[in-house]
């Protein structure tokens, strides 16, 4: 069965209103550029025994920042690769849908951001602050997504 756009939505977790600080949280990045490029550090083509996900991995450091998809971000992020570059992205488009989804689920790229060390967040107060914005104003997550936001907030 093909549920309506409308209905979709609204089972969606909604942002309260809120006034958003529109100071930019991310630096003037070139997204052109890789990250193999941005951070300077090419890795060597993995063996041919290689997982699918290291493989993943490599070949995505080397795409452009700006041709990544959500899934590409989630899967990077979740695997702690190109957080410096990658979080401040994540976060836009976070920004304008806390739900963005990958190919897991509903919402996963925020599932791989909240779930980041508290050393990252420590390192990048700025961006906590951010995601803290983001998720403090959602309504109606899913269990996960709720006990997720929990931890990240009294972090």
């Amino acid at each position: 069965m093909v549920l309506p756009a409308t209905t979709i939505r609204a089972r969606r977790p909604r942002l309260r209103s809120v006034a958003w600080d529109d100071r930019p949280v991310t630096r003037l990045v070139d997204r052109d550029r890789s990250l193999e490029e941005l951070e300077r550090d090419r890795w060597p083509t993995p063996s041919a025994e290689a997982s699918r996900l290291v493989a993943t991995v490599h070949a995505l450091r080397r795409r452009p920042i700006g041709e990544l998809t959500v899934e590409d971000m989630r899967l990077l992020i979740g695997q702690d690769v190109g957080l410096a570059y990658l979080l401040p992205l994540a976060l836009e488009v976070l920004r304008d849908d806390p739900m963005a989804e990958g190919d897991m689920y509903e919402g996963d790229l925020l599932s791989a951001v909240l779930t980041r060390s508290p050393a990252v967040w420590k390192e990048r107060p700025e961006l906590g602050r951010e995601l803290g914005v983001v998720v403090s104003e959602l309504t109606d997550l899913p269990p996960s997504l709720m006990q997720e936001t929990a931890r990240f907030l009294t972090r």
